[in-house]
């Protein structure tokens, strides 16, 4: 039975304390596992879109930088381009985003190149892939510490480490494959023809008259649109047989980028909002904050995050989108069965 390791903290504002606790897991982690630790690890982060209040800023990450520098490991921060129009569509703009994010400590490493065209096909043969394209950078590593936001998601139903790994480190091409099928539906009564989805849109699949609308030929399914609606006028449109196939395919692409490696994963349950940090507007955590996490498991350090929110919240929180953790155990990315041990 794999070990998640837990550190619980009731606030995101404990920077130094949330920073200690990230680099106390990973050395124990490390020393209780026994892990062999490679000469260079990437950080896999998520840099948070502009606008967006609720990432997890890099100071936090204090104590596993310093963690690796005591050691001599080199290391950088790693993350993909986006599907969608943003600031994080291009290497330079997602660079120069980091930058003012705050990711300073560390060289910034995009790993699917400057348009998404750098990814290597990593062959996995299950039911919705056979290869999956993962961003060059991160497929040629050995080793990743793979740093997750836990919160909501408006696709996958939660973000965590299996999100972190499948749809973060997938090159744009990639992305696509994963949405592919999803294609949302607009509410004419709740539209107000403000122009954000269509303005978001990276295949301009959105027209505006009286009132906006997909055109279904164009759309790739990216999900941009619901993000940045401000009225929540756009809505999946799926029967479950699809949502659960989107499901499987995030999972499998976690499987895809997480093979052949000796990954370590550390979770932050902090400023857990409804949908995602790639929302470039300020929202509200729906829970209180919970701790730091950290395990060799990505199913498991997700189940765990599941568990313990709704432990503290006496309710099923994020209900839709647990298939994910079903279907990743299946194809043996991980296990949903975990000892927790509380630091």
């Amino acid at each position: 039975m794999n070990k998640v390791y837990f550190k619980g903290i009731d606030s995101y504002s404990k920077t130094e304390e949330i920073s200690e606790a990230a680099g106390e897991l990973l050395e124990r982690l490390v020393k209780e596992e026994n892990i062999k630790l490679e000469n260079f690890i990437p950080l896999k982060v998520h840099f948070g879109e502009s606008g967006n209040k609720t990432f997890i800023e890099s100071k936090n990450f204090g104590g596993i930088i310093g963690y690796l520098k005591d050691r001599k490991i080199e290391s950088a921060f790693i993350e993909t381009n986006v599907l969608y129009k943003g600031e994080r569509t291009t290497r330079e703009r997602h660079v120069k985003l980091a930058k003012e994010h705050g990711f300073t400590e560390l060289p910034v490493i995009i790993a699917d190149g400057e348009h998404g065209e750098a990814y290597e096909e990593v062959e996995i043969n299950k039911k919705n892939f056979n290869k999956c394209k993962i961003g060059k950078e991160i497929a040629d590593k050995k080793q990743l510490i793979v740093i997750s936001h836990f919160k909501g998601h408006a696709l996958a139903g939660f973000g965590g480490a299996i999100k972190q790994l499948g749809m973060g480190c997938a090159a744009r091409g990639g992305k696509l494959a994963q949405h592919a099928n999803s294609i949302p539906k607009i509410s004419a009564l709740k539209c107000k023809a403000c122009s954000a989805c269509a303005k978001r849109c990276p295949e301009n699949a959105i027209t505006l008259n009286k009132k906006a609308k997909i055109d279904k030929d164009k759309c790739v399914g990216c999900a941009s649109c619901m993000a940045i609606c401000p009225h929540g006028a756009i809505t999946n449109s799926w029967f479950a047989s699809i949502s659960k196939s989107f499901n499987e395919r995030l999972s499998e692409y976690a499987y895809a980028a997480a093979k052949d490696k000796k990954n370590i994963y550390i979770t932050f349950a902090f400023n857990i909002t409804k949908n995602c940090d790639c929302e470039g507007h300020n929202m509200k955590p729906i829970v209180d904050d919970v701790g730091v996490f950290a395990s060799l498991d990505p199913v498991a350090i997700d189940k765990a995050c599941l568990d313990m929110i709704d432990k503290d919240n006496n309710k099923t929180v994020f209900r839709r989108g647990r298939y994910t953790l079903d279907y990743a155990e299946s194809i043996g990315l991980g296990s949903q069965e975990y000892e927790l041990i509380e630091v």
